[in-house]
């Protein structure tokens, strides 16, 4: 069961998103959420895209892109919050994140969806879910990977 606010920014984003020409994801805390771990705290929604829908799904929802974005771990070609659904959304293009390889993009090959009030949300797979987590490495994301793999 999803908590009432996120099932409504769900619904919210799978709308804003339904024209998208190119694959979308959503990562991080909320996919973990989505394959049905509990307990997971939810904060945002981050949404992973193409560089051209994002920058068509941001201009359509005026957001405006955000120039400083970038962090010593994570990095997008364009980045944006979506803040006007109960939850932040996060939208990221030609997102990396700092490997001991180097910046390293952050492009999922599975895509599983998953029905939500008559809309599709779609999510990378669990193992592949679990491999991003631990490309992150933060300890949230460690923990993220523990319980989706407990």
């Amino acid at each position: 069961m999803l908590a009432s606010d996120f099932r409504e920014t769900l619904v919210l984003t799978a709308d804003a998103l339904e024209g998208a020409q190119d694959p979308w994801w959503v990562i991080s805390s909320a996919a973990v959420a989505l394959h049905g771990v509990t307990p997971i705290e939810v904060g945002d929604v981050d949404v992973l895209m193409s560089l051209g829908d994002a920058r068509r799904v941001m201009d359509g929802l005026g957001v405006v892109p955000i120039k400083d974005g970038a962090s010593s771990l994570f990095r997008s070609t364009l980045f944006g919050r979506w803040e006007s659904p109960p939850l932040v959304v996060e939208i990221m293009a030609a997102f990396h994140v700092a490997t001991s390889a180097g910046w390293t993009e952050v492009l999922p090959r599975t895509r599983v969806s998953l029905p939500l009030d008559g809309r599709v949300v779609y999510v990378p797979d669990r193992a592949e879910l679990v491999g991003i987590l631990r490309m992150f490495g933060r300890p949230k994301d460690l923990e993220r990977v523990r319980l989706l793999t407990s």
